[in-house]
């Protein structure tokens, strides 16, 4: 969280999923007004406390709109349509989906079976061990894609290994990083998730030169600010990949960048990744759901389609500060993806309180403030 300083917003970012009061009177309730209909500010102040709590909750709940998936409008309950569906249904779990496991199991066999040997018998090539290696992550994350039936329209030229740059995009789900990767191989830092997405960081993508980090250990911000600083210098190491919003966003916002990334003193290359919901909302809730569980989604799903735009390059001016360059980056990635910004940190959302927790709070503000104007 950067606390150095705040990003600017215009009114129309602060107004966003502003609720309605009147949602949590209850019904045939009326709130009087004064006689020529204003309501005046002493009248609030007198209870600041509830209002204070109030106002919070209005701010998660704007917040919490980064962070929800947007359930598609039903469109199959008619009996014209239902039938269709239902055929849709079919194909996509009974033909599509045994295809895909096919197919990816066949990449993981000739991943595998190319890679480990490459890795060990390697040992003393290190330069071409790591050509071979970066070759066959790109395949693989090829199959990946495939699985989705993945329609991915590149923009601009590809990234080139460049020592001093650093490439950042807004992060919508693990599969921006797979994406990405088919046509680069991209160093990325990233969470360092549990399971099996945990062993393949810690075996195959560490051969990448990837960092990763724990967000609950204080200490990894110095060593992996450390670590950023070394790889960039590299000339021949992997084009490093940051997502700076931290966590996943739902492809409608983006919320405020990290200042690590635009304070390394390198050229920082924006990408933006804007995802089309037609076929599958390719957002990743990872409270909600586990990543296994997110590509099996996808795969019965009819395809995962989305747009990449590699970005004009981006240095830090004269007298702008990191946090100034991180919000001119930001802006350049929203426009260009269609995405709102809101000034919120991402990482607030491991600390939010629960949603029963809001509604109750919401709730005992309009009784409060309906008892007040019931007294008048």
């Amino acid at each position: 969280m950067n606390n150095s300083g705040t990003p600017k917003s215009s009114s129309s970012e602060l107004d966003l999923d502003r609720p309605n009061i009147e949602d949590y009177l209850p019904s045939g309730s009326t709130i009087q007004q004064e006689p020529h209909g204003k309501l005046f500010l002493h009248d609030l102040l007198n209870i600041s406390p509830t209002l204070s709590e109030a106002a919070g909750a209005i701010v998660d709940d704007s917040f919490t709109r980064c962070f929800k998936s947007n359930p598609p409008e039903p469109w199959n309950w008619n009996v014209y349509l239902f039938p269709l569906w239902c055929f849709g249904v079919v194909i996509r779990y009974l033909i599509l989906f045994p295809i895909r496991v096919i197919g990816l199991t066949i990449g993981w066999i000739i991943f595998l079976s190319s890679f480990i040997p490459v890795h060990f018998l390697l040992k003393g090539h290190d330069k071409l061990r790591r050509s071979i290696e970066r070759s066959l992550v790109e395949m693989m994350c090829s199959f990946f894609v495939a699985s989705w039936t993945g329609v991915v329209k590149y923009h601009g030229p590809r990234p080139s290994r460049r020592p001093k740059q650093v490439f950042v995009a807004n992060h919508t789900s693990m599969i921006d990083f797979i994406i990405l990767e088919q046509m680069t191989a991209f160093a990325v830092i990233m969470q360092k998730h549990p399971g099996w997405v945990g062993l393949l960081q810690s075996t195959i993508l560490e051969s990448l030169g990837c960092i990763w980090f724990n967000r609950t250990e204080a200490k990894d911000r110095e060593i992996v600010a450390r670590k950023l600083r070394d790889h960039v210098q590299g000339a021949d190491n992997n084009p490093l990949l940051i997502f700076p919003e931290g966590t996943c966003v739902n492809n409608h916002y983006t919320v405020m960048f990290k200042k690590g990334a635009f304070e390394l003193g390198c050229t920082v290359c924006p990408v933006a990744i804007k995802y089309n919901k037609i076929f599958v909302d390719a957002f990743w809730n990872s409270r909600k759901q586990s990543f296994t569980m997110h590509l099996l989604q996808l795969m019965t799903s009819w395809a995962v389609v989305c747009d990449v735009w590699y970005l004009e390059p981006q240095n830090l001016k004269p007298g702008e500060t990191p946090i100034e360059f991180a919000e001119r980056v930001r802006d350049i990635i929203s426009v260009r993806a269609g995405l709102k910004k809101v000034p919120w940190d991402g990482y607030l959302k491991y600390s939010r309180p629960s949603p029963k927790h809001r509604e109750r709070k919401q709730q005992n503000f309009a009784e409060s403030v309906l008892r007040r104007w019931e007294e008048k």
